[in-house]
């Protein structure tokens, strides 16, 4: 690799995945680090450079993307990302951009779940415009049962998820992150890959096994319709094209329609050097986050 020093843009940087990524990179002397989001305030705790990009607004994103050699590319949950991710890699071919890793969603090529599609799209839309780049699709994140989308899944140690008793895949985003970072730090080792990131498989039921003997308290699961999902969401105001998307893809992982639903994968040694964490792992890290009085 050259020892010249490489501008590396992270959008999404105050999100979860984005700032673990930002985490796995500080510290490499040839990298610029630059966050970038809408807030300055948010980012400021980050510890790196910051330049303004708001995905709703075209005109932040060619300065954002100025002298930048690489981006994370991490989009919000609604239709509207169809729409921001090609804003973005236009803007990114004018500025000269060379590689992108984007951050897309589970499945194979010929998934049939809509919004995974949808990143499907926007990885051939990178392809298309002329990229090197790399392509992650992680399977679900641990993290989402410490919260999600400021909503609480466990409450007195009582899960409560809409996909039955389907084994799914799992993925810590520190994973994720470390990934994603070899990936831009190392853009000629990966460049032209698509890399599905997911390391265990377990059913919310033996999730809450492992919870319980973490934190030596009860936790238990709960399978609720997915009905009940969708009327919370919008209800919150998210998104209805996304949410419904969301809606149908549980319900096919409860009656077991979505193949390959606890498929695991064996690239995160040979990116990373080191085996990635599976649920006991996870939950002993955060049992104190877990723990209910």
């Amino acid at each position: 690799m050259s020892d010249v020093k490489r501008n590396i843009l992270i959008t999404g940087a105050t999100g979860q995945v984005g700032s673990a990524v930002i985490r796995a990179l500080k510290g490499h002397d040839a990298i610029n680090l630059i966050a970038a989001g809408r807030s300055q305030e948010k980012a400021a705790t980050l510890g790196v450079a910051w330049r303004k990009l708001d995905y709703d607004d075209v005109s932040t994103m060619g300065p954002a993307l100025q002298d930048i050699d690489s981006v994370f590319m991490v989009t919000d949950y609604t239709v509207g990302m169809l729409r921001q991710s090609k804003a973005l890699i236009n803007a990114a071919k004018r500025a000269g951009v060379r590689h992108i890793v984007h951050l897309g969603a589970p499945g194979d090529d010929d998934t049939n779940v809509d919004h995974w599609g949808w990143h499907q799209f926007i990885e051939r839309y990178i392809e298309w415009s002329g990229f090197s780049f790399t392509h992650l699709r992680p399977e679900i994140f641990m993290q989402n049962l410490l919260g999600y989308g400021g909503a609480k899944p466990i409450k007195d140690g009582v899960i409560r998820h809409y996909v039955g008793d389907a084994r799914i895949c799992w993925v810590d985003i520190d994973d994720i992150a470390a990934v994603a970072a070899e990936c831009l730090r190392d853009t000629s080792r990966h460049g032209g890959q698509t890399y599905r990131l997911g390391y265990d498989a377990k059913t919310y039921h033996e999730v809450a096994t492992i919870l319980s003997s973490a934190t030596q308290q009860q936790f238990r699961y709960e399978a609720r319709p997915a009905a009940e999902f969708l009327e919370k969401v919008l209800a919150a105001g998210a998104d209805y094209a996304y949410m419904q998307c969301a809606h149908n893809n549980y319900h096919n992982y409860a009656t077991g329609r979505i193949p390959g639903a606890d498929y695991t994968f064996d690239n995160f040694e040979t990116i990373t050097g080191r085996k990635p964490a599976r649920w006991e792992d996870f939950a002993a890290r955060h049992k104190a986050e877990f723990h209910y009085e």
